[in-house]
């Protein structure tokens, strides 16, 4: 229903990757909070870091379902890998090649699709995190130069990034906000505190700091001001393929939750045969079932044009809040076991958690939902 024989091909080849080149090192990855950047190199050899966009800058040219299936893959393995994909292939090329115009695309795109550069995207402040527009940093014209200055938080691949889309204010009106394209390079751009997490601890977030940072006219992406209508767009693609990262995990840890109920024994019996456990196990497929119809169908209709913002939003809560209940369900069904690190399961609600709060937390996810559905009804309207 939602594949197409070249997205089962492309799932193949993904998990292949995931399996022999992810997952080897993930848990380590976790542990000491460390990126291999050789593994982007190599997703940039396997053909998926511009998955989106148009092969003559170096991309796939597919659609958001094969996006999505990269991110599920991938985020069955090693979620920290997922993230900072997502953060390159999604918020820095998809919204490059969507809204930047053609030198610029022929300038970074190839580079950031053959994994020579990462990408990633400045919009969270510590002041302005759901409230996006609110937020304080500034961009001025002064000749042939933008000056900006602020700082951004909580941002993925931050630490490694060679290039970043900035969002910045540049004038009075709340919504009038731009987007510029900042190299790791540019003289009063400066990477800040970076930051311990609780999961997707293989994925560095850091602060980016601009400083009277002097960025070309030319790295304006689109004309001034008007940012705020290709930012909100970009975070449907964004919201839809995170969901993508939830179902790997939930899948992940549901396919070990199902392994080790038929292996372990109590009582002379494998703890699959108690009810309880078999309770906890059935709710999991039932609700990653729904997760992954609702995922993949908000992939469809997005790479059909028909975008909606109550659908990317609802499959993201719910796939991510899945993925934190099937994440803790295999810790109880582990036991003690599972609250070690030797066993995968808590890397994997560890992760799950960040499901719930990054691209737009659940509480907001939920009034984005109730907004578009209220917004339909009018006096000659029924549900």
């Amino acid at each position: 229903m939602y594949f197409t024989k070249e997205h089962e091909l492309l799932r193949q080849s993904v998990k292949r990757f995931a399996e022999c080149e992810l997952a080897p090192g993930a848990a380590v990855r976790d542990e000491n909070e460390s990126f291999d950047p050789v593994l982007f190199k190599k997703m940039g050899d396997l053909g998926v870091l511009g998955v989106t966009i148009d092969e003559k800058y170096g991309g796939a040219g597919m659609d958001t379902v094969a996006a999505t299936i990269v991110m599920e893959e991938f985020g069955a393995v090693c979620a920290s890998t997922a993230l900072s994909y997502l953060a390159h292939s999604m918020l820095a090329v998809h919204n490059l090649a969507s809204n930047g115009n053609e030198k610029q695309k022929k300038k970074y795109l190839p580079r950031l699709c053959s994994g020579e550069w990462i990408g990633g995207m400045g919009m969270t402040e510590p002041g302005a995190g759901s409230d996006a527009v609110g937020m304080k940093t500034k961009a001025e014209r002064k000749r042939d130069r933008y000056i900006l200055n602020g700082t951004k938080t909580f941002i993925t691949n931050g630490s490694i990034g060679n290039l970043f889309l900035v969002y910045a204010k540049t004038g009075l009106n709340r919504k009038d906000m731009s987007t510029f394209i900042i190299e790791k390079g540019f003289t009063g751009f400066r990477v800040g505190k970076k930051l311990s997490k609780l999961g997707m601890r293989g994925s560095p977030t850091a602060e980016l700091v601009f400083e009277d940072c002097e960025v070309p006219v030319e790295n304006l992406v689109g004309s001034e001001g008007a940012s705020t209508s290709h930012m909100m767009r970009n975070l449907n693609i964004e919201r839809i393929t995170i969901a993508g990262i939830s179902l790997g995990l939930a899948r992940a840890a549901h396919e070990y939750s199902l392994r080790y109920a038929i292996e372990r024994k109590q009582f002379g019996k494998p703890i699959g045969s108690f009810q309880m456990v078999q309770k906890m196990i059935s709710d999991d497929f039932i609700e990653f079932s729904a997760a992954r119809a609702m995922t993949y169908e908000a992939a469809v209709m997005h790479s059909k044009g028909e975008d909606s913002n109550s659908r990317a939003a609802a499959c993201k809560v719910f796939a991510a809040e899945i993925a934190t209940r099937i994440g803790m369900n295999a810790i109880q069904i582990l036991g003690g076991y599972g609250y070690t690190k030797e066993y995968p399961v808590e890397r994997y609600m560890r992760d799950a958690k960040l499901m719930e709060i990054g691209a737009g937390t659940s509480e907001i996810m939920r009034s984005i939902v109730a907004r578009e559905l209220l917004s339909r009804i009018d006096s000659t309207q029924k549900w």
